[in-house]
């Protein structure tokens, strides 16, 4: 943990990343704290019908029986398990399980629809998926082996958690770009090393005597899973488990008071709906936010609102928690993100790969214990990632006096309610339905949500545009890939803006839909 008693140029001058060459993920968030304070609490899991506070010996064996079934199943190093369970503690448990046998675990969104659940699942090659009975629902047309904890008779006995090392594959998150399919994030045993020391700035130093964690994101996200459920589980946090498949304030503010929440990662959407309905909230000692910039209105309405200064974090699936803010170690300057995370070299660099003053590509360096291994059998996107020894965020800032702000994105993923998604999915889907002759969509400014998905469509030849086609497309959309995927408009255009080789120019879509919103 980070000390509490040094400032930030301190921390970050003596800091280096301690990677042991045994390094296991499961032993991290479960075995360290069953063996030095088992009946400490885990997880306040509040999706049933009443409050269950798991401990860490609990969680051990939950996550040691689950093991041996998969052990049991013929998952061994290195195979992939799908975990599709809502937050709760055998979502928590499944993932644990994958680690201690050295298999690869693959978070799946609950919102999926069949065609993107089955190409993330095609894609990673996962054997068998931990599942609750609705995900057990989602995966039967699959014909994909689905293993319900409550329901299996599972193993009793001890699994020893495996010999691992920093560098050895551990998770693969799924994460959607601008062209192609979806590209999965492969991690290694140092990612959730590599998240501790930001998601400590993000919470003034979380570990306080009295914290207790919870985020309305899900834990299928990596905002979810490595910014919430388990670096909270690695330092002896309780972390909350409770399901909210649309955020709800008054459902937010009761499971808050209900298992006395302190800290908080609120989604950019969530705030400004708690802020919409002028919702206080007393009792936090912190939140933090990350998907997006806030902006001084929204910090300004925390403070009065909230009691505290919301502390915005930056990175991405690739690379995650390497620029936070953090009120109590420096100023929250009003319009910046932060300051890089300890341990990641953060700066603005050039067309050469050289820092630059002035505007330039966010990156990261080497090195950081948060980065990818890889992208998932895709080594010329991977390759394509970096410039010489940096990683490219594909975001655009300017870096002065040590603060990093945002400018804006260089890509075309589109940032809807804290989610980042991909038009290339989008349009692949619109165009499998017969009235489609072709489509480009882009993220139409939002002040709620950011961006919302637009569609523009250019129809076939005899099928004429009415707003009941215009619902029909955004349904077929919702069904096959994610709600928030759906289109919230559609336009029907007599031709889309293409370059000479045939792509749309999205660019020019963007312009126009800010015409729109400005209109």
């Amino acid at each position: 943990m980070l000390s509490h008693d040094r400032t930030y140029d301190e921390i970050r001058a003596g800091f280096r990343w301690d990677l042991p060459v045994r390094l296991n993920m499961a032993a991290q968030v479960c075995d360290h704290w069953a063996e030095r304070d088992p009946s400490r609490t885990a997880v306040i899991d509040l999706t049933g019908t009443r409050r269950r506070d798991v401990s860490y010996a609990a969680l051990r064996e939950m996550a040691e029986r689950l093991a041996l079934a998969l052990r049991d199943m013929g998952v061994g190093r290195g195979d992939r398990v799908g975990v599709l369970r809502s937050q709760d503690a055998w979502c928590a448990a499944a993932h644990i399980a994958a680690w201690k046998i050295g298999a690869i675990s693959v978070p799946l969104f609950k919102l999926f629809r069949e065609d993107a659940l089955a190409s993330r699942l095609r894609d990673s090659g996962a054997r068998i998926v931990v599942a609750d009975d609705e995900g057990q629902r989602m995966l039967a047309p699959l014909g994909l082996a689905a293993l319900v904890p409550e329901a299996a008779e599972l193993p009793d006995g001890i699994c020893p958690t495996g010999e691992t090392g920093p560098e050895d594959p551990a998770v693969l998150i799924y994460t959607s770009g601008t062209t192609g399919s979806p590209k999965g994030a492969l991690h290694g045993h140092r990612l959730l090393t590599g998240h501790l020391p930001g998601v400590e700035l993000s919470h003034d130093l979380l570990g306080q005597e009295g914290d207790c964690l919870w985020t309305p994101a899900d834990w299928a996200w990596i905002g979810g899973l490595f910014d919430v459920l388990m670096p909270g589980l690695a330092l002896g946090v309780p972390v909350v488990a409770a399901r909210m498949a649309k955020f709800e304030v008054a459902e937010c503010r009761r499971i808050i008071a209900e298992a006395s929440v302190r800290n908080v990662f609120f989604p950019p959407t969530a705030l400004r709906m708690l802020k919409a309905a002028d919702a206080g909230i007393a009792g936090l000692r912190t939140v933090a936010s990350g998907g997006e910039p806030l902006g001084a209105e929204m910090l300004d309405w925390g403070r009065r609102a909230l009691g505290l200064t919301i502390n915005e974090f930056y990175g991405q699936t690739e690379c995650n928690m390497i620029v936070s803010a953090c009120a109590a170690l420096y100023p929250v300057v009003p319009g910046a993100i932060g300051r890089p995370v300890p341990g990641h070299e953060v700066a603005v660099i050039g067309p050469g790969g050289q820092p630059v003053e002035g505007e330039g590509d966010v990156a990261v360096k080497r090195g950081s214990a948060s980065m990818l291994l890889e992208y998932w059998h895709k080594p010329q996107e991977t390759a394509a990632k970096f410039r010489g020894e940096w990683m490219l965020t594909g975001d655009r800032g300017v870096m002065a006096e040590g603060v990093l702000r945002f400018l804006g994105r260089e890509d075309d993923v589109i940032t809807s309610a804290g989610y980042r998604i991909g038009p290339a999915e989008i349009e692949d889907c619109l165009l499998k339905h017969p009235a489609v002759a072709t489509c480009g969509v882009i993220g139409k400014p939002d002040a709620l949500r950011t961006e919302i998905v637009k569609a523009y469509i250019v129809l076939r030849d005899g099928v004429e545009a009415s707003d009941a086609l215009a619902e029909e497309l955004m349904a077929h959309v919702g069904a096959r890939l994610a709600s928030y995927s759906r289109p919230r408009e559609v336009a029907f255009v007599a031709a889309l803006p293409m370059t000479v080789t045939g792509k749309v120019i999205r660019k020019e879509l963007k312009a126009r839909a800010a015409r729109e919103v400005m209109a």
